[in-house]
């Protein structure tokens, strides 16, 4: 789960990069689990990045749009559910905070997905470094009022542990390798430099695993009511609200959806990277 966005980038890209999907089937204890991730390649890369999110806040859309239009259908069986049920935002690791666009493109996140923020390379950091610079985010994203994902309370003590841990080491840092390397005897994924290895299931050197489990085995079902009793419903309210809009029948309203700009109040935000699941048990 790697964002090219958080990545040097050796070419300018355009703004209108599209989108890329991958899917990824993952089997344990007998469970199948179909792990999609979309990624945006030279996302705000270019000089002038105005209207940069719209690929993105298209492919949102449309996923929006066909589990609106399935739900409409009169024969709903094996209705797919393509949703972004969370959205990566990966962090440069400068040390400095937020760039203005980072601000820009999480406020636009915050009211349409689960976002949950990231520091890109943490290998690059101190522990002293990361901890500050973790620190200092929170509280622009604070300052901001950059709504990120809000982990559950449960009356379980032990899960509430669980989470105060996660949430004690917001926004989670990350390292990313394809590289397996041997370390005492044990292979590993991870960096090698001339001082040691970095690596990436090692609590110690980042909280890789810590965004592992969040995602594929303690918060994924949260993260699945969050967007369809929350964004989605959000989304859905929209659309049929400007559907019906002054009373103006559907197909006139349908004309003015495709020749008018919504209210600033109510234009669609966009995310960086984002992922969804869907239980293949769902797909049988």
């Amino acid at each position: 789960m790697t964002n090219r966005a958080g990545e040097a980038s050796q070419t300018a890209q355009p703004a209108s990069q599209p989108v890329e999907q991958c899917k990824v089937l993952i089997k344990e204890g007998g469970v199948q689990l179909l792990l999609t991730i979309v990624d945006t390649p030279g996302f705000g890369d270019a000089v002038d990045n105005s209207n940069c999110w719209q690929p993105i806040i298209d492919h949102i859309d449309s996923k929006f749009e066909d589990y609106l239009n399935s739900e409409s259908r009169v024969n709903r069986r094996q209705m797919p559910d393509s949703r972004i049920h969370c959205c990566l935002y990966f962090i440069a690791p400068s040390g400095h905070g937020l760039k203005p666009l980072d601000i820009e493109f999480m406020k636009r996140l915050h009211e349409k997905v689960n976002v949950i923020p990231l520091i890109a390379k943490a290998d690059t950091l101190t522990p002293e470094e990361c901890m500050q610079f973790k620190k200092q985010i929170m509280r622009e994203i604070q300052e901001h009022k950059i709504k990120i994902y809000e982990f559950p309370e449960t009356d379980d003590e032990e899960e509430n542990r669980l989470v105060k841990k996660i949430k004690d080491k917001l926004p989670l840092a990350v390292v990313g390798s394809n590289t397996i390397i041997e370390v005492n005897s044990k292979r590993v994924r991870g960096r090698q430099y001339p001082w040691g290895v970095a690596e990436v299931e090692n609590s110690d050197h980042c909280d890789f695993t810590i965004l592992r489990d969040m995602l594929i085995r303690t918060h994924m079902q949260d993260l699945k009511d969050v967007t369809n009793n929350v964004h989605y419903e959000n989304y859905r309210s929209r659309k049929l609200a400007a559907v019906t809009y002054n009373g103006v029948d559907n197909n006139r309203a349908k004309g003015q959806l495709s020749t008018k700009s919504p209210p600033s109040s109510l234009r669609l935000p966009s995310l960086l990277v984002s992922t969804y699941f869907q239980d293949q048990r769902e797909m049988n």
